[in-house]
Formats: C-alpha cells, structure tokens, sequence
C-alpha cells in the first residue's frame, strides 16, 4: 500500500484526545500482525473514563523487554476539529495534487502510515530485529499516553525517532514547557463608588506589565537551533469581572512559556512570585496566588550521534538540524532513550487547523528513508 492509500484510512478514524484511540490502534495492530510483527496493547483510562491505550510492536521473534535499537515513535490522538470542517476526516488532494488535506495529516498520521507503507515494501528478513514502533495516546493534552507508558514499563532505547512534522529537518534539540495559573483577588463594589473596592483587574494589569518588563530577565540565553532562538513567554487566557459596573473582585490569567534547553524552566514560577510581592506592596488589600501547573526541561543532545548522522547521510545536508519550539514526547523519551530525534513530514504551521496538510513529495521521501532505516543495522 501507498503512504497516501494507508494515511486515507487513517484519517478517517477519528482520534481527537476526548475519544478513545483504541479502535485506530486495532486496525493497526491488524496490519502489522499481517506483516508478521508482534503487538503488545497497554490499555488504561483516559479523561472521564474514556478507553485509551499505548502500543509497542517489534518484529515477531524478538522479546518485548530486549533494547530497542531503533524506535520509532507516534502518538494517535489529534486536536479537536471545528464542526464547520465537513471533510475533516475524508483525506483529499489539493488541486494541483501536491498537499494532502484532512485532520491528522500532518500531525501525526502522516509519519504513521509513512512507518506502515515502509514496511509493507520489505520483507521480515530484511528489518533490522532491534526495531520497534510506539504508538501513544494523548500527547495533545500534555503527554499522558506517554507518562502512562514509561510508568508502566522499562523501556531501553538506543535511538528514537519522535514523529513531529518538521518538514523533513531532524529536531535534535526541544524546548521546555511551562504553565502557571496567577489568581489576584480584590474585593468588589459598585462601579459608581470605586474607591469602596479593589479591581483584581486593573492589578492583573499592572502584574502582567511588571512582567513584561522582566521577560528578557528569563529570557536572555541565545540558541540558534530554534526559531525564535530564546525562551518565550505567552499570557493566552485572561478571565476576570461579573458586570460592566462591577469592581472586579477576581481576575486569573495562564502565563506559559518554552524555555530553551540552557534556561531553567523553573526560573519562571519564581520570578512571578517576586512580582506578586511587588503588587501586593503597592496594595496590601490583594491578595495572589501563583500556581505553578507545569515545568519541564527541553531536551538537548550532548553530541551529534549515531541516527542523526544516518539522517544526513539519507536526506542530504539541506535538511540542516535544528530546535523545534513546540512540545512533544521527545522531552519525556529522552529519559530512557540515548538520542532522541524530532522529525516528519509537513508544516507544524499547518496543524491544529482546518489547513492541516502534508506535501506528498515529503511522504515519499520519508517512506523511503525509513525503509532504509528499517533494514540497516
């Protein structure tokens, strides 16, 4: 089968994260086992109880506990699609056939029947017997399926690909990922009378401008892998008020940020609490918390290794490597594998939209690269 043939099926499965993934994990399991590799099903429960499940395939023969040289590694899930999206889940051509549309294309069912097509074009006897393919669930909100799968076994990986779309460039480095919740509390009173209340708003303000003010404080590392080449900081949600003639009495906001692999993720937690005590000398009435919800280091390697330079060597030096800047497994993987490489085709810039696509030139050109990479040892 064709990686095109293979993605259409794919995608027809609907795996946002709110769903179970199992039955996308059956039908694989099915094409796998027909091509005389072993499946190993990790079932748990997901969000509100729902059925999820991990996956480890090797070829048939080889125990599920023995190193694995080589993984190759996808999560299943995809991010929710708008209900105005109709064709979300039927793959299409774009007109002049150079893209391939539909939920998951790029992200990342395109890289999983890229894996599927390869090794449907050699034979057992010819796949390196080290090889394995990891198959998560819920690396959309947050990694669980992951989490979930290091906790319940003991993995050990020589070298592992991350299946991401980065247009075919191997991300040999990755950013952290942070997130706080800062609640400021005020106290509420009829608009016509300000001065009885205190706006948590208007000291949401003045918090958030104080933190701009600091933000190349955390921010002040260079790293020239990633685009853009610092730790970056983002406020997304900000809530807070009942009325328009209301003092606002509550007012909350997420900070994130990305940090690079030289910065310390929790470097951020702390100087929002500084600046929380700065607020709270201006007005001793308010009261805040900061809530740090996550803090995890990016992953860099030591030296260039073994699978990256088997990558330069397959894909030619204009797909020079660089930093990816959006979260992945690949942090959490590099727990238990010695190199870990971010890569697949298409655009991060396209997913997480009704845009989502990847280049059919890429799907071949990954396809063949893997083929080489499942028969070299």
């Amino acid at each position: 089968m064709t990686p095109e043939e293979i993605l259409r099926l794919l995608v027809a499965v609907p795996t946002p994260s709110a769903m179970s993934n199992v039955p996308l994990l059956d039908w694989v399991s099915l094409f796998l086992e027909e091509h005389r590799w072993s499946c190993r099903l990790l079932r748990y429960a997901g969000p509100e109880g729902v059925a999820k499940a991990n996956l480890i395939a090797r070829p048939r023969g080889i125990g599920a506990d023995e190193t694995i040289g080589l993984a190759f590694v996808c999560h299943t899930d995809t991010v929710p699609f708008a209900a105005e999206w109709v064709d979300a889940l039927a793959l299409r051509r774009s007109p002049d056939s150079v893209t391939l549309h539909g939920c998951g294309a790029c992200d990342v069912k395109g890289s999983l029947a890229c894996f599927l097509a390869a090794l449907s074009g050699i034979g057992l006897q010819s796949v390196r017997p080290d090889a394995a393919l990891i198959l998560t669930a819920d690396e959309e909100i947050g990694c669980k399926g992951m989490e979930q799968l290091l906790a319940s076994t003991h993995l050990r990986i020589c070298s592992a690909i991350v299946s991401e779309p980065t247009s075919l460039r191997a991300g040999v480095a990755g950013k952290g990922y942070g997130l706080a919740r800062v609640t400021i509390e005020g106290a509420e009173a009829h608009s016509a009378f300000p001065s009885i209340g205190v706006s948590a708003i208007q000291h949401a303000a003045r918090f958030l401008y104080r933190l701009e003010g600091q933000i190349d404080a955390i921010a002040g590392s260079i790293d020239m892998l990633f685009d853009p080449p610092r730790t970056t900081v983002n406020v997304g949600v900000i809530e807070g008020g009942t009325a328009k003639n209301v003092v606002a009495g509550v007012c909350t906001f997420l900070v994130e940020w990305r940090p690079i692999p030289g910065d310390d993720p929790s470097a951020m937690p702390a100087m929002l609490e500084q600046i929380a005590d700065a607020v709270r000398m201006e007005e001793p009435r308010v009261r805040i918390r900061v809530e740090a919800l996550r803090a995890e280091a990016g992953f860099a390697p030591k030296s260039a290794g073994a699978l990256q330079a088997k990558l330069t060597e397959i894909l030619g030096p204009r797909r020079a490597p660089m930093g990816i800047s959006f979260g992945s497994e690949a942090s959490r993987l590099a727990r238990v594998a010695d190199e870990v490489i971010v890569i697949g085709p298409g655009d991060m810039q396209t997913a997480h939209s009704a845009g989502e696509c990847v280049p059919m030139a890429e799907l071949e050109e990954w396809t063949h690269t893997l083929r080489v990479l499942l028969a070299s040892n």
